[in-house]
């Protein structure tokens, strides 16, 4: 059991707890353990037990719970609370919008003890006419539950993929083969997953099946098999899991067809070069050849090799017929971290440790970016916290040099589209991305304007997270995404790839109509922890999937070209009458 999975035990049971009105204090001490414990850089299922709370720095009673939650994977309070609530009950409390006194009402007051139940009585105008809801929490609870319905049974990117590759070694060892490939959604990189989808070339199918049915953590579906495909589900998440089982002389051609989307297999093969690929369509030559490897597919269709997360038939194949391909972004081409928090908001670590961190892993410089101070909810800063961090950013440039923290701040775009702070304040940082957290419920127009403003704002260096959503958890609003993005280019603002696989955020499909408008785009891991650095892999995958470049990506640049970037865009600002250089001096 990992620190996140202890986290969301704690922070069930300090929901469960206000669920059933019980002692505030002890609701605190308990969230308190969950923010404990989501703050710790190390595994705490690694400490020996006894030496949890010097470790943790939890209470003896806290690190009790915490010991009894790793050896039995529940503890007697989250137990005692579970047990004496409907199951229905404890799932509507991952309803967005909704919170434990309000479905405490719902399963008081109405009985309700299902999501079912709830959905029929939102319908049925029942909800509404309870104390302290109304028609608008009425609609936003159908809202939530409409979403919550699409997003079942489907897996974020990173878990699907961890997913996969424990099946995919499981089969490799137990069918004592190599060529067992994880395919499908998974790798093409899609930032959510239905099915997690393998292939397999085995001679014994049968042994196949006994591996999996015996597989904790999945569950068969006899009715979907056969006699060469295992199909079952994650059993937590319900997500459909498909295993092909092929001979190994099909192995390379079933993996290529299993890692394309419709639109790239049924393509007509354009200019073909060998005569005899005429009219013909990739998914056709697949079957009517045999190929070792998919490099040599595409070399006998005459296109350029085209990996798996560009297979989408957007336009790839006719790129690769003219040769046409970007050499893609890759990890190791980001010399730089840039939208992180430290402990002066709510991060996890200090400006040390964040920056250390990155300096020991090869990296050039850390963009700092606490959130602001209309952010309250996120400790966010005031003007003299703001000289505060100043100067001790000036301390570590000095002593870590020529590692370079950057001044950054994650300006709250306010709900006319104004950033927050008076323009002598945000004159005093190197950057600033401006980023949506309050008033998400806007219609597009309003929404767009929104951003709109803010990016025509001189101090804007970097729009965040641009449609603001939480993927499978709530829907982003919705924007004008070629107004936004012409606006950028028209002011030279930069976009974020929101790395953090909740967000993937500026969606991946709208990456190539920002590069062709000259848009930079910058993979921000949006860290809180050191952790959160391990995210910027998922910012790669989805600019590669947009066809992003090395040449396109600003934290692929060196300290010096961005810092030059910083300077220059400074510059050009012109200051209001009423600036005060005073301020920070």
């Amino acid at each position: 059991m990992d620190n996140r999975a202890l986290t969301r035990a704690f922070k069930l049971a300090a929901q469960l707890m206000e669920l059933h009105d019980e002692n505030p204090f002890k609701i605190r001490a308990m969230e308190g353990t969950a923010n404990a414990l989501d703050a710790l850089s190390f595994p705490v299922a690694e400490v020996e037990r006894p030496g949890l709370p010097d470790r943790t720095g939890l209470s003896k009673t806290a690190a009790a719970k915490v010991a009894e939650l790793l050896d039995t994977g529940t503890f007697s309070d989250l137990q005692r609370l579970l047990d004496t609530t409907p199951p229905g009950v404890v799932e509507m409390l991952g309803i967005k919008g909704i919170g434990p006194k309000k479905i405490r009402s719902l399963w008081r007051e109405l009985g309700l003890e299902t999501i079912e139940q709830l959905r029929e009585a939102a319908e049925t105008d029942q909800v509404s006419k309870l104390k302290g809801f109304g028609k608008k929490t009425q609609d936003s609870i159908l809202e939530a539950l409409e979403f919550a319905g699409q997003s079942k049974g489907k897996l974020l990117y990173p878990q699907a993929e961890k997913l996969g590759n424990e099946l995919a070694q499981l089969l490799r060892a137990g069918l004592n083969t190599e060529q067992v490939a994880v395919a499908g959604e998974v790798r093409r990189r899609l930032e959510t997953i239905e099915t997690v989808h393998l292939v397999a070339a085995t001679d014994q199918p049968a042994k196949a099946h006994e591996l999996l049915n015996a597989t904790a953590g999945i569950t068969p579906d006899p009715r979907r098999s056969g006699p060469f495909a295992w199909r079952g589900a994650a059993t937590e998440s319900g997500t459909r899991v498909e295993v092909l089982l092929v001979k190994p002389e099909d192995f390379t051609t079933e993996v290529f067809l299993n890692s394309a989307a419709e639109a790239h297999l049924s393509e007509p093969i354009p200019q073909p070069t060998n005569p005899q690929t005429h009219n013909s369509t990739l998914r056709q030559l697949a079957r009517r050849e045999k190929f070792q490897q998919e490099e040599a597919l595409y070399e006998r269709a005459g296109l350029q090799f085209i990996v798996p997360e560009l297979r989408e038939g957007l336009g790839e194949i006719a790129l690769a017929a003219d040769q046409k391909l970007p050499r893609l972004l890759e990890d190791g081409d980001l010399r730089g971290s840039l939208h992180n928090h430290s402990t002066y908001s709510d991060g996890n670590h200090s400006i040390r440790e964040m920056a250390t961190w990155l300096r020991d892993h090869g990296y050039e410089y850390l963009g700092l970016c606490d959130h602001s101070q209309a952010a309250h909810y996120a400790n966010g800063l005031s003007v003299e916290r703001v000289r505060q961090q100043h100067q001790e950013i000036d301390k570590l440039n000095a002593e870590l040099a020529p590692f370079r923290i950057f001044k950054g701040i994650e300006s709250d775009i306010l709900g006319d589209g104004s950033l927050d702070y008076p323009a002598d304040v945000l004159a005093s940082f190197d950057f600033i991305v401006a980023s949506v957290h309050s008033n998400l419920k806007m219609d597009e127009a309003k929404a767009t304007n929104r951003l709109l403003r803010a990016i025509e704002n001189p101090y804007t260096t970097m729009l965040g997270h641009p449609t603001g959503r939480l993927l499978l958890r709530r829907q982003g609003y919705p924007i004008n995404y070629k107004a936004v993005i012409d606006a950028c280019a028209q002011h030279n603002v930069i976009i974020e790839i929101n790395a953090n696989p909740w967000r993937l955020d500026l969606d991946w499909r709208w990456v190539r109509y920002a590069l062709d408008q000259g848009v930079q785009l910058s993979i921000n891991p949006d860290a809180h922890h050191t952790n959160g650095y391990e995210d910027m892999r998922y910012g790669v995958l989805m600019g590669r999937k947009g066809h992003l470049t090395k040449e396109m990506t600003f934290n692929a640049k060196s300290v010096e070209e961005v810092a030059a970037y910083f300077e220059a865009r400074k510059a050009n600002i012109k200051p209001p009458l009423e600036f005060k250089q005073s301020l920070f001096e």
